[in-house]
């Protein structure tokens, strides 16, 4: 049998340079969103260019090679963060239990949620009034919050009339808010447990329950 030329390698050999450039590209692109990522997180929310490229190790013309301007490389980032927490935004057994626990559930499921997302959501709250993609996604996110807190405390908030069920409601929801969180976190310098007892005590008062300590 006679053997194969070389040129009809050629097209795999094309192929695997292709895959190699591309693997070589993702790998950049990735250590540039994580570079931003964690300057997020050491409290730098508007890095330059220069900054992010030496943290990531590749050169500033690299970092908009892959993004066309730092606004669409916040947007990533964002994203690839929200990804990252999207199983904190479940609320385990909702609906089920006393008010006691039910506000417990309710207080953990936020304090995880928020200490994870803490810098990019100050990041993306940030941004939201000149980005509209990032103002969609905050939009969804508190309406998604609000119908948590809804549907958790239906029982109790059936048993109110109209006005005081939307005014119970808007203020469980405030307490649980990420800016409530924010301010007693970043304003206050209070700890998770801290900040959990101060939501304890308004949701008991709003929705009824033992108060504890």
């Amino acid at each position: 049998m006679p053997r194969r030329s070389s040129r009809a390698r050629t097209p795999d050999h094309a192929s695997q340079a292709v895959d190699g450039r591309r693997a070589w590209r993702d790998r950049n692109l990735s250590a540039v969103v994580d570079a931003l990522l964690d300057l997020f997180n050491e409290g730098n929310l508007r890095p330059g260019a220069d900054e992010i490229a030496a943290r990531s190790g590749v050169s500033r013309r690299s970092v908009f090679r892959y993004f066309d301007d730092l606004d669409s490389l916040d947007r990533t980032a964002i994203e690839r963060q929200t990804g990252r927490v999207s199983h904190l935004l479940d609320l385990p057994d909702l609906g089920a239990g006393t008010v006691e626990d039910r506000i417990d559930r309710l207080i953990a499921q936020r304090l995880r949620l928020f200490e994870a997302i803490l810098p990019v959501a100050r990041v993306s709250r940030l941004r939201a009034p000149f980005e509209p993609v990032l103002a969609e996604g905050l939009a969804r996110s508190r309406h998604l919050f609000r119908r948590q807190v809804e549907r958790h405390f239906a029982g109790e908030l059936r048993a109110l009339s109209r006005s005081a069920r939307n005014a119970t409601l808007g203020a469980a929801e405030v307490l649980c808010s990420f800016e409530a969180y924010e301010l007693l976190r970043l304003g206050q310098g209070q700890t998770a447990k801290q900040i959990g007892d101060v939501m304890r005590v308004g949701l008991t008062s709003l929705l009824g329950g033992r108060r504890r300590g």
